[in-house]
């Protein structure tokens, strides 16, 4: 099942995303400048692609998501000013 939420930060609107699978939910924020996945996300491949994105790990939904802290970044996330260790609330902030 797939379920969407939408999350107004800043007075933009951001799509928040959870695919239920087998084991465990896949988790993403999809903002206007890039977007925060959970561990699912392959880092290295949005590093290739010049994306800016952030990976939350150990989330099952979009509101837990928002009280974590960020594990890892892109270099095009950076260059917005996220950063690891930030929580996932502040640095979407940057991507809107």
């Amino acid at each position: 099942m797939i379920k969407t939420t939408t999350l107004t930060v800043d007075n933009k609107k951001l799509c928040g995303l959870v695919v239920d699978l087998p084991k465990a939910p896949l988790v993403a924020i999809i903002a206007p400048k890039g977007y925060l996945m959970c561990g699912y996300l392959n880092i290295a491949t949005a590093e290739k692609l010049g994306q800016a994105a952030a990976v939350v790990r150990g989330v099952k939904s979009v509101e837990d998501a928002l009280n974590k802290k960020i594990s890892a970044v892109t270099k095009q996330a950076r260059k917005l000013g996220i950063k690891r260790g930030m929580l996932v609330r502040e640095a979407l902030k940057k991507l809107v």
